[in-house]
């Protein structure tokens, strides 16, 4: 059955559960850590479909020199690909920013069914903060929730910065 016979059934996987959602930020927190570590702005994404995740990204304009490798980018690729298809309405995105213009405008057309973010960003969030792309009368609008685990997503990318502005020597410092 292909995805189309199956949304016509109304076949759609169950919403996750708060448990599951929490894991999942934790997963996209595993990857913010490492974009973190190689120096890049920590932001991490997982795109999950069915409770695994199948596709995972992190920031990583700086060492890629790409403008477009912003980790909910990286993600969707990822799942495209080990998915065989860019129609990801089966799936849910976890990402510890609220995404941008350019990442609200993929998972639109990646036909992402749910965005789950962390931290808001008030100078360039596109779902709530600077404006509500998801809002829009595109033909696919993906539902959205913010603030899990928003004290751990906001938290990193503050020590992040601190660390940038030699307001910190090193992560470790307290």
């Amino acid at each position: 059955m292909d995805w189309r016979e199956k949304k016509a059934l109304g076949l759609t996987p169950p919403e996750p559960t708060a448990e599951e959602q929490e894991r999942f930020m934790g997963e996209a927190l595993k990857e913010a850590r490492l974009a973190y570590e190689a120096g890049e702005v920590p932001i991490g994404a997982v795109v999950v479909r069915d409770g695994e995740v199948v596709g995972r990204g992190h920031n990583r304009r700086e060492s890629d020199k790409n403008a477009l490798a912003h980790a909910e980018v990286l993600a969707i690729d990822e799942a495209c690909k080990a998915l065989g298809g860019w129609r990801l309405w089966e799936c849910d995105l976890y990402v510890t920013l609220e995404p941008c213009p350019m990442c609200a405008g993929a998972l639109v057309n990646a036909r992402v069914r749910n965005v789950y973010y962390g931290a808001k960003d008030e100078k360039a969030g596109s779902i709530e903060s600077v404006t509500k792309l998801f809002d829009l009368p595109y033909n696919h609008r993906p539902k959205a929730y913010g603030g899990v685990r928003k004290e751990e997503c906001a938290a990193l990318l503050s020590e992040f910065f601190e660390v940038l502005r030699g307001k910190r020597t090193s992560r470790n410092e307290v």
